[in-house]
């Protein structure tokens, strides 16, 4: 916390202390984080965290109507955060940023270690975590 704090700090400083000048920055930071403010965004995530899956795989995956589960994933393909390809009539979707891949799984890990070890939903939140580190947690 501390060098939060330091660094937030330096920052006001060497600005003048004005945090007017951080205003487009703060901007970018809020609409960036805008894509995961949406629970279906969330769950998308969770559903090609580790591998990429075609509109048709995760529709069926989160139950979802397609229309649905399109819009989202337009919105997040233009916004960096998913990437995708086209192979005949199929689109593929893939995480493309891997921070916001990480900032989804902290958040997830997170909350799950604060959630009971019996209930289900740990579980799903630590399935966002790379298979290495998934073992580890397990033990």
């Amino acid at each position: 916390m501390d060098n939060t704090r330091n660094q937030c700090a330096v920052t006001s400083e060497a600005n003048g202390g004005e945090v007017d000048e951080l205003d487009h920055a703060f901007d970018a930071v809020a609409a960036y984080f805008r894509v995961l403010s949406e629970p279906t965004r969330l769950r998308i995530m969770h559903v090609i965290c580790e591998h990429e899956k075609t509109v048709s795989q995760i529709v069926e995956e989160l139950g979802a109507t397609q229309t649905n589960i399109s819009r989202h994933l337009n919105l997040m393909h233009t916004s960096g955060v998913l990437a995708r390809r086209k192979d005949g009539q199929q689109v593929y979707y893939r995480a493309a940023d891997p921070a916001m891949l990480e900032i989804c799984r902290s958040v997830c890990i997170h909350i799950a270690a604060q959630v009971d070890e019996k209930m289900p939903l740990r579980g799903d939140l630590l399935r966002l975590l790379p298979q290495s580190k998934r073992k580890k947690r397990a033990a």
